[in-house]
Parts: C-alpha cells; structure tokens; sequence
C-alpha cells in the first residue's frame, strides 16, 4: 500500500512535470510524463497495462519529442524562414514563458521569429510569412506534445485507481 501511494504521488508529479514540460521549451514534457507510467506499472508489477499499450505510449512520447525538434524547422523552412527565425522564435519563447507565462510562450514564438526575421532581413524574406510560419510549426509540435502528454495522464490516473 506504502508504494502504491508512494508510486501516485511521485507519478503525479511527473505527469504534472509532463504537461508543463509541453510548454516549456528546455523539459521533455511526453517522456517525462512517460517516466510516471513506468513507475506506476513497476507499482503494479505491471499487470496494470498491457505490454503493447506501454511500447505504443513510449514511441508516441519519443515520436512526440522528436516532432518538437522538426516541425518548427520544418514549417520554416516551408514560409521561407532563415536560421535567424527559427533561433529568434526559441529566445523569444524562453522570454515569454519566463517574464509573460503562460501566454508569453506563444506570443514569444512568434515574435522572437518576427524579430529574427527583420533583424536579420534577407533581400527575399518575407518575415511577417516567415514569422507566420514558425510559429505555426511550434504551435503544432506544442499540441502534439499534449495531446501525448494527455492520453498519458489518461492512463495513468487510470492505473492509479487501479492500484487502490
């Protein structure tokens, strides 16, 4: 009973952690909330999930982290954004999510591209479309990162009342 609560409270900790981390720019939100599914299956001598649903939620947090990395590359490079986009939109959501959370975060993205974008203006670029763009891409990989992080959580809380 002692390590059922013990494996809920830290578990809930880290799915907690998990959904920040979605938001967060330097946290793995999905294999951090992850994290709280295997300790609340090894609580459960894992008889709570079937091995294949913990396989499919592990690939989706690794496939959900790796989107984080190439979505907003990807969409960047779709709306003609340069490096200097990309790198303004990750320091302008650091700022944001600092000084202005949590709607800075999004704000942040975009105008940290914008920034970039104008700052370092190629004689080709369209920064507002550039801009557009990257925060398009961030935006997608923040919801896929969720949507993991949710169905996560889902079966997590399952499990716990499961554990009682």
């Amino acid at each position: 009973m002692i390590l059922s609560i013990l494996a809920v409270s830290i578990g809930s900790v880290l799915i907690i952690a998990g959904l920040i981390g979605c938001i967060v720019p330097v946290l793995p939100g999905p294999p951090i909330a992850f994290a709280a599914l295997i300790i609340i299956s090894l609580a459960g001598t894992f008889n709570l999930f079937p091995v294949w649903l913990l396989v499919l939620l592990g690939a989706a947090a690794v496939a959900a982290a790796v989107f984080d990395s190439l979505l907003p590359v990807a969409a960047s490079r779709f709306s003609g954004a340069g490096k200097a986009g990309v790198r303004g939109s990750i320091v302008g959501m650091i700022i944001g999510t600092i000084f202005f959370p949590p709607f800075g975060t999004i704000i942040g993205t975009f105008l940290g591209a914008l920034a970039g974008e104008l700052i370092w203006r190629r004689p080709e670029s369209r920064p507002f479309k550039a801009a557009l763009g990257v925060f398009s891409g961030t935006m997608a990989a923040i919801l896929i990162k969720l949507a993991v992080t949710g169905v996560i959580g889902f079966y997590f809380f399952r499990g716990a009342v499961l554990l009682f």
